[in-house]
């Protein structure tokens, strides 16, 4: 955890959030600026500031991330499509240096994004 970071606070009940799963490894949130009817955030609990601070150590936490965002658009009935996406620095979109996937849903997408 990082004293300093928005999502550690929140992911320890330190700052208000909408909380939608937690387990040791993992907690997700709703997006407060969502972009999409559904937009989680789901986080590892362990502190990285993006993908490139991960090691091979750290793949089963990686993978859980997707596992996550499965179970979350089954449960909010998704399952017509929906993108996860992972922002890696600031030339990407990411703006909490926090590694997070989001998982986006409710309405169509493009590809390519932006």
């Amino acid at each position: 955890m990082s004293a300093d970071c928005l999502f550690c606070k929140i992911g320890a009940k330190k700052i208000p959030s909408k909380m939608v799963y937690e387990d040791p490894e993992v907690f997700a949130f709703e997006d407060i600026s969502p972009q999409a009817p559904t937009h989680i955030l789901i986080c590892p609990r362990k502190h990285f500031e993006s993908p490139n601070e991960t090691t091979t150590g750290d793949q089963a936490v990686l993978a859980k991330l997707q596992l996550v965002a499965a179970q979350l658009a089954r449960e909010r009935d998704l399952l017509a499509g929906y993108p996860t996406v992972l922002n890696n620095g600031s030339g990407a979109g990411q703006s909490v240096f926090h590694l997070h996937l989001h998982l986006l849903g409710g309405r169509n997408f493009r590809w390519p994004p932006g």
